[in-house]
């Protein structure tokens, strides 16, 4: 269950809105009054306004006098209610939304209770939504009857709080729950918007998602530069900097990952490599021709290299890439890159397995990184793909830093 609250100015507006009155409202047939609290007998937009405005005249000016509070469950959880079933819901929420007292890490009180409860408020039922999802609107006095003001400090937690304890209370799916569930698909479609994209582009990225059905949230500085970006889609709110991993997905982060998706290195590998030393034949896998697309694999993603001032193409499976670049990251290996290209040649076939030196220094004895074994999977050939590559090149650490 998905809540949001918010202290605004302009409360006629939102209680014609909420009621159904709004010239906005295409189907107010499909609106329907849940209760009033401390408000005459089902009075009409005007007659809400009125009454809260009774209460707020008796005491001080406040420019934002009205609480919007949006209340939306899962829909599997309501297809069988009734009025009663929605107004019983709304005191669960408004119980648990008053009860709070919001504190700062300091352990000081940033917001103190409300008190919803002694406040006047007009609950509506929505079913017109796009998505047919029933929701609840509601406008809510910022003054209680005593004249003591319903704080709005992080009224947005207090609303997402007080639905998380209504949903965990009556064993729903909580908004944290939907949230965690989807993360990984959206982690997906980003990843899968940036794979198809021939060049790095924001504007690109953002339509896009867009018709993935996402919404994109753009923050700004004072200057127009664009600092973040949020995703949405339904009641969800994804943030950036919550997205991937180690925040590839951040604005700061986005044209790296695109770059390291598609690798279109400029860099020759260096060709100071000896033949393997031949093997019995039995034990040698059969030869993977990696430069044609596989029907057959849906995980298989193009990489590209320049070998002898040729450009080469293949196809390798997207967990190779992904274990090369964990294991040679950029961030913590100045040639990552070199190690990289190296070991996806050799995965692939372009380079034969490299003389490498494993034993100890001083004439340790030499041994060659096997052939690919029959019975080895992707990531174990890259695994030792790898280890040839940094034994060859040598894995070299950025100063300064530690993985």
């Amino acid at each position: 269950m998905i809540a949001k609250a918010k202290a605004i100015s302009h409360g006629i507006n939102d209680i014609r809105y909420i009621t159904g009155e709004s010239q906005h409202k295409k189907h107010p047939e499909k609106i329907y009054r849940v209760l009033d609290n401390l408000l005459p007998s089902e009075p009409d937009t005007m007659g809400i306004w009125n009454s809260m405005q009774l209460t707020l005249s008796q005491y001080q000016p406040i420019k934002n006098s009205i609480i919007r509070i949006e209340l939306s469950p899962s829909p599997e959880h309501t297809q069988f209610y009734d009025i009663k079933d929605w107004q019983k819901l709304w005191h669960d929420f408004a119980e648990e939304f008053d009860k709070q007292v919001i504190t700062g890490k300091d352990g000081k009180v940033r917001s103190c209770q409300t008190n919803l409860a002694n406040s006047k408020y007009t609950v509506w039922l929505h079913t017109e939504s796009k998505g047919e999802v029933p929701h609840l609107h509601a406008a809510v006095c910022r003054l209680d009857e005593n004249g003591n003001i319903n704080n709005d400090h992080n009224i947005h937690l207090r609303a997402q709080r007080a639905a998380e304890r209504v949903a965990k209370k009556r064993g729903w799916t909580t908004a944290a729950q939907i949230r965690n569930r989807n993360i990984p698909q959206v982690n997906r479609d980003c990843i899968e918007v940036l794979k198809t994209m021939p060049s790095w582009s924001w504007e690109e990225y953002k339509n896009t998602l867009a018709l993935k059905g996402y919404i994109i949230h753009e923050r700004e500085d004072t200057k127009g530069v664009l600092h973040g970006y949020a995703l949405v889609k339904g009641n969800t709110k994804y943030k950036a900097s919550e997205l991937g991993v180690g925040r590839n997905l951040t604005i700061s982060k986005l044209s790296t990952t695109w770059k390291k998706l598609h690798h279109q290195p400029t860099t020759t590998i260096r060709n100071n490599i000896t033949p393997t030393v031949q093997q019995a034949a039995e034990h040698k896998a059969a030869p993977i021709d990696y430069t044609q697309y596989r029907t057959d694999r849906s995980d298989m993603i193009p990489y590209a290299l320049t070998h002898e001032g040729k450009e080469h193409r293949f196809y390798i499976p997207e967990k190779v890439l992904d274990y090369f670049n964990d294991e040679f990251d950029y961030r913590f290996v100045t040639n990552s890159q070199e190690l990289t290209d190296m070991a996806m040649a050799i995965f692939v076939g372009l380079l034969e397995t490299p003389n490498v030196t494993t034993g100890g220094g001083g004439g340790g004895s030499q041994s060659t990184l096997p052939w690919r074994d029959k019975d080895e999977d992707d990531l174990q050939w890259a695994h030792r793909c790898a280890r040839a590559a940094s034994r060859s090149l040598g894995k070299k650490q950025k100063t300064g830093l530690k993985r």
